[in-house]
């Protein structure tokens, strides 16, 4: 009797599995191979680093995971990973004193500003000029933006404005209270934090030839083709504003590069921005001349 009884008891058990499988619940729905029940506790998903996710070997369309790295829900599908849900992105928006709305995102543990800033007066109301002439602007040694091409209507509200690093290092603020224009030292940590093979002690290198894709809006709405590896996973949002050149005093590259003003000189007439390109994955960080004109991302502090 005994041994008839293990025999039933196996037999159920197969012809379970060979149905659909419940746990936590002797009634799986007919339509579900496997149905999960709890009324205390929820189902979780792998979770690593996105390290960890890109070492899995010729993952299967429809693969989950959660990326510790972004915060995100992932998925793998059409040969790459997309994002399934993020719970990075901060709802709370960011408003500056002309009353522009940033959207924030919450990567590793910084809150940056999801949008390039867009803002024409200090943090305590005084005016930033804006300077058009090509020749006065290169000459300047004092704080002052513009529009891309001198043209707000077609650049103004997708890029922001463009700043010359004397008007990001005014002691005045560009910033609202509680925030700052990023630093090179910040720059590194989200870096490091999500690409751990990062250089983040050299002086003008490729920092990491995964960051640019990471950090990149996606597609060829904004960036010109073909826009490599771009996956903004992060959620960062980089946008391609191009940049005021004051060598040849012409604007230039808007599509195809990103170059964000951190807030760190190097010497008297050089600071550290960084630079995001469309044609690779890369993050660089470069010198580059105080008076030249690049976007600007807040972090708060």
């Amino acid at each position: 009797m005994k041994h008839l009884s293990i025999v039933v008891l196996l037999f159920c058990s197969f012809h379970s599995f060979s149905q659909n499988v419940g746990i936590g619940t002797n009634t799986p729905h007919p339509s579900a191979k496997l149905e999960v029940s709890s009324n205390n506790s929820g189902f979780l998903p792998p979770r690593m680093t996105s390290i960890q996710r890109d070492s899995i070997n010729n993952p299967a369309a429809g693969l989950q995971i959660f990326n510790t790295s972004s915060n995100c829900l992932q998925m793998f599908v059409l040969g790459k990973w997309q994002n399934v849900f993020c719970g990075t992105i901060d709802t709370t928006l960011l408003t500056d004193i002309d009353g522009h709305s940033y959207p924030t995102v919450k990567i590793c543990n910084q809150t940056w500003t999801a949008k390039n800033l867009d803002v024409s007066r200090y943090r305590n109301g005084d005016i930033i000029p804006q300077v058009t002439d090509s020749t006065q602007w290169a000459n300047l040694t004092t704080g002052a933006w513009c529009w891309y091409n001198n043209d707000s209507a077609t650049y103004g509200s997708v890029y922001g404005r463009l700043y010359n690093w004397y008007a990001v290092n005014d002691p005045r603020g560009l910033a609202p209270l509680g925030w700052h224009v990023s630093s090179n030292s910040d720059w590194n940590s989200m870096i490091k934090c999500l690409d751990n093979s990062a250089d983040t002690t050299c002086y003008e290198c490729i920092q990491s030839t995964l960051m640019g894709g990471k950090l990149k809006d996606t597609g060829t709405r904004y960036w010109i083709a073909p826009n490599i590896g771009a996956t903004n996973s992060s959620q960062f949002t980089a946008l391609p504003g191009g940049f005021r050149n004051i060598n040849t005093l012409l604007f230039t590259v808007i599509g195809e590069y990103g170059e964000f003003w951190t807030s760190t000189p190097v010497d008297q007439s050089y600071a550290w921005p960084r630079v995001i390109h469309n044609s690779t994955t890369n993050i660089s960080k470069n010198t580059r001349l105080k008076g030249n004109g690049f976007s600007v991302r807040l972090l708060k502090d």
